[in-house]
């Protein structure tokens, strides 16, 4: 989930063509090599860009856009792009070469490009469909200012994974405690699993896990004041969340060499029942059979400090329309239709997310159920470290995270370089 730096702008082709592992295809059908240059869209077609690496919500994605392209009579266009590569990508396309739609994330992910003028406020398409009649706090994430710039596509609550299985065969329990937590890690390690699958080569899940430990130490006031700028990382609030991090580190709790694994093969880990748990979304799901699917449970973050509050981790996903897109009409037509209850659950349902509209038919998933549950309890949340955080200081912080857990012994530095990168930024 990690920003990358500003690139120059460039054409949709060439970088597209640069980008790499892009798959793009028309919604009828029509096969297209491994790594196509996307269809040119014609006059009166609706064009979108996402991003999907979850093969069902892809397909279910097509689903959608052909019933939609029967019944307005338009061509409606896919372009699929790898995930991490289309974090770089879009900071191009929605200068040069825009789409119509395109699928992004909310909070301050949105706001970098709603500020620099590349999302088109679209309250008029809010107001119409009345969508806020059937939003709860989602509505929050997707506007700024008071109007509205995107639809959340469906929320993630971040936890702690596990098998039952795996559980069971070794005789563990879910820790609730940071006493209870340390002990868990220790039977793992006697057992011969890693107590906790990580994968750093993409950076972002370091710092979830950074997030889940600040909230439960620190609270949601104090995280959003370091999100926000407004603390310093060299606060000594901040000491007990890396002393406890680097007791988990020294013990061997993660997944050794994590660095050279992607989130995508440290679910495998878990899957194969070679972790015993894994801090992440349900997207996770994706790296387990249908036919062990059955056993992935969820439960929540150990309590770290009792005297804190009930913080989670909750990101909003969310689809927009970029400001210099061609058929802006076609794709608000395109959105109302996606956005009908029947069609988002076709389209959510696969990856396990919390859906952004309470009429939406009951999820097949006790994952989601679980999730929603969950979330009835929460006192806030956050959504997540970089899309919190200014898009600069969240790239440094990621790679900040990922660094103290590969090196531990390097904090003072890593953290007096984050200082260094807050000041700058904030102009402190």
């Amino acid at each position: 989930m990690a920003f990358s730096k500003q690139f120059p702008a460039t054409t949709r082709r060439s970088f597209l063509k640069g980008a790499g592992m892009v798959s793009a295809a028309a919604v009828t059908g029509t096969a297209v090599g491994s790594f196509p240059i996307p269809a040119i869209a014609q006059a009166q077609d609706v064009t979108i860009i996402s991003s999907e690496n979850n093969a069902a919500a892809l397909d279910a994605l097509k689903t959608i856009a052909a019933g939609f392209g029967k019944e307005a009579g338009v061509n409606v266009v896919i372009n699929n792009m790898d995930h991490e590569a289309h974090k770089t990508a879009i900071r191009n396309y929605l200068v040069a070469g825009a789409p119509d739609i395109c699928f992004w994330f909310s909070g301050n992910r949105m706001r970098a490009f709603v500020k620099r003028g590349l999302f088109d406020d679209i309250s008029d398409l809010f107001e119409k469909e009345k969508y806020k009649d059937v939003f709860g706090a989602t509505v929050g994430a997707v506007t700024d200012n008071g109007k509205q710039y995107g639809l959340p596509t469906g929320g993630t609550l971040w936890g702690m994974f596990y098998r039952k299985d795996v559980f069971e065969q070794y005789g563990l329990t879910m820790p609730k405690t940071a006493e209870e937590f340390m002990a868990y890690g220790d039977k793992c390690k006697a057992a011969g699993i890693t107590p906790v699958a990580m994968g750093t080569k993409e950076l972002w899940p370091a710092a979830g896990w950074f997030d889940q430990m600040n909230l439960r130490i620190n609270g949601l006031d104090r995280h959003m004041a370091l999100m926000n700028g407004e603390m310093s990382y060299l606060d000594p609030a901040l000491t007990p969340v890396f002393d406890q991090w680097e007791a988990m580190i020294s013990k061997g709790f993660f997944t050794p060499n994590h660095t050279s694994f992607g989130w995508q093969e440290a679910a495998a880990l878990l899957a194969q029942k070679k972790a015993g748990m894994m801090n992440l979304g349900a997207f996770l799901r994706s790296a387990f059979t249908e036919e062990d699917l059955p056993q992935l449970t969820y439960a929540t973050f150990p309590v770290l400090d009792p005297k804190i509050g009930h913080f989670e981790e909750f990101s909003v996903n969310s689809v927009h329309i970029p400001a210099k897109a061609k058929n802006k009409q076609g794709a608000r037509d395109f959105l109302a239709y996606f956005y009908k209850p029947e069609n988002l659950a076709i389209y959510m349902e696969p990856g396990g997310n919390v859906p952004p509209r309470h009429d939406l038919p009951p999820s097949k998933d006790p994952l989601v159920n679980v999730a929603v549950e969950t979330m009835k309890t929460v006192q806030g949340a956050s959504q997540y470290y970089d899309r919190d955080s200014d898009p600069d200081m969240a790239q440094a912080g990621l790679v900040g995270f990922q660094e103290f857990m590969a090196k531990p012994e390097r904090r003072k530095a890593i953290l007096t370089r984050l200082e260094g990168t807050r000041k700058r930024i904030y102009k402190i």
